[in-house]
């Protein structure tokens, strides 16, 4: 059981401590308000008796002088009968008078305790308050609760001219507090109840408010086990307190942890493309020498074989075809050229002006916007490449009606290129193959151009960065200029 509350979520944790410290809380001060209320019903009853006892006991020293039993007896039983005034707060049970030896001289009870009997006989109780008598302190009245008795006792000495004639005892039940306690618990069980009833929503509202960021923190960290939630997933509490701590440094952690992960794939990604890379730079290496081998002996043929139609039109398909192979692997082996003049902003125009045809041709609406004025120090050749070939794709991508973009400026360390169109986006499954070789899912694509584009980034040492959403892809490519040599 007790392993089971441990496991209860702390948004009910919180709330049943909360209630059960409310419930304890109120019965503590219930009992305590009880026993209070019970302790001053007793103080008054023995401050009453007490009161009443030295009237009593004054009374009947004339009927004790005067051996009046008598009068005695009326005396002691006139609180019984007293009509509209009550003595004390209950009324006695018994009020019995004994000697100077002990005997009963009268009692209210005569047939219990009658004259000259022995009370100890009769009532155990009698014995202690015996005990009470025989040790006066200056005459005053006495209260007696014998123990396992259900009865409480004021002895009072009746005294003459300083000589004990004899003493007065008063009895009370116990029982007789009963309806009062019960009275005062009623009332006090009715106010407790109201508190409770208050304090208890209050409890469970204030429990699940203090339970909420832990638990929103706690569902926050039970994603991280298999992703990485986005930062608008990510609810916990925004204070300056110990929970707000937590949660700005469980945030900071969540960041690191995206930029880790951001970092690894760049990793991956750049790895398997470095890999990819070398195997295409390695298999063209090994096609462009018997590639080079056929092309020259149907040039041979070409000009000493024989003039059969059939056989010319047979060597020219072949040579187109080598050819196209040629092109396809020459595409695999980029190689930055450095015998190229300083890129100008001629350069970057003239680009512009071959791919405006294009887009024209397309019913594209072609943006441009160059910030380039002086000569930076980057080839110009390798430059146009990455600039039309990013253009083209937009403008591919774009399709008729839609808008391509290319904006094209520079600061004191870097040269950055921004292509963008508002075609179909590219979905995140494809972004990690983006630039790889034959990855093409364009019609009449060779997936060759965005692979080209991204060897000759790696080589001027730059970066290229791609995001993609409906109706907004953009390129952004950043080449350093200060290391470039021109």
């Amino acid at each position: 059981m007790l392993p089971r509350l441990r496991d209860l979520s702390l948004r009910y944790k919180i709330p049943l401590r909360g209630s059960l410290l409310v419930l304890v809380t109120a019965a503590a001060v219930t009992l305590s308000l009880m026993f209070r209320e019970y302790d001053q019903l007793r103080d008054d009853l023995i401050a009453s008796s007490a009161s009443m006892g030295r009237v009593l006991a004054k009374t009947l020293v004339t009927p004790l002088v005067h051996d009046d039993v008598w009068r005695a007896f009326e005396i002691i039983n006139s609180p019984f009968h007293a009509s509209g005034h009550e003595l004390a707060p209950q009324t006695a049970e018994i009020v019995t008078v004994l000697d100077s030896r002990g005997m009963v001289y009268v009692s209210t009870q005569p047939t219990q305790y009658p004259i000259l009997a022995d009370p100890m006989r009769t009532n155990r109780d009698f014995s202690e308050l015996q005990h009470a008598i025989d040790h006066y302190r200056e005459f005053e009245p006495t209260v007696v609760e014998p123990l396992r008795s259900d009865k409480l006792y004021v002895v009072a000495p009746i005294v003459s001219d300083g000589v004990q004639l004899g003493s007065l005892v008063i009895g009370y039940s116990k029982s007789a507090f009963a309806p009062r306690f019960y009275a005062i618990a009623k009332r006090a069980g009715v106010v407790t109840l109201f508190v409770i009833a208050v304090l208890l929503p209050a409890s469970w509202y204030w429990g699940q408010r203090f339970a909420r960021p832990l638990m929103n923190l706690a569902r926050s960290m039970e994603q991280v086990s298999t992703r990485i939630p986005a930062e608008a997933e990510v609810r916990v509490e925004e204070s300056r307190d110990e929970m707000g701590q937590v949660g700005a440094a469980y945030k900071a952690m969540l960041q690191e942890l995206r930029e880790k992960e951001l970092l690894k794939r760049e990793i991956v990604v750049s790895e398997r493309l470095a890999a990819v890379g070398r195997l295409s730079a390695g298999i063209a290496h090994e096609i462009n020498n018997p590639l080079g081998g056929m092309l020259n002996a149907i040039n041979t043929f070409k000009h000493h074989g024989s003039d059969d139609p059939v056989t010319v039109k047979t060597l020219s398909l072949l040579e187109r075809g080598l050819l196209q192979i040629r092109d396809t692997v020459a595409a695999l082996l980029v190689e930055a050229r450095i015998e190229s003049h300083p890129l100008t902003r001629q350069d970057i125009e003239d680009t512009r002006t071959l791919v405006l045809a294009d887009a024209n041709g397309k019913s594209v609406r072609f943006e441009w916007e160059n910030d380039v004025v002086g000569a930076l120090q980057i080839p110009s050749t390798l430059v146009r490449q990455i600039l039309i070939n990013l253009m083209l794709n937009a403008v591919d991508a774009a399709g008729a009606n839609g808008v391509a973009s290319g904006h094209v400026y520079h600061d004191s360390r870097d040269l950055h290129i921004v292509v963008a169109n508002n075609g179909t986006h590219i979905p995140p499954e494809r972004m990690e193959y983006l630039f790889e070789p034959f990855s093409s899912h364009r019609a009449g694509g060779h997936g060759l151009g965005l692979w080209v584009t991204y060897q000759v980034i790696r080589q001027l040492s730059g970066d290229v960065a791609v995001a993609s959403e409906p109706d907004h892809t953009s390129f952004h490519v950043t080449l350093p200029l200060e290391t470039q040599p021109a």
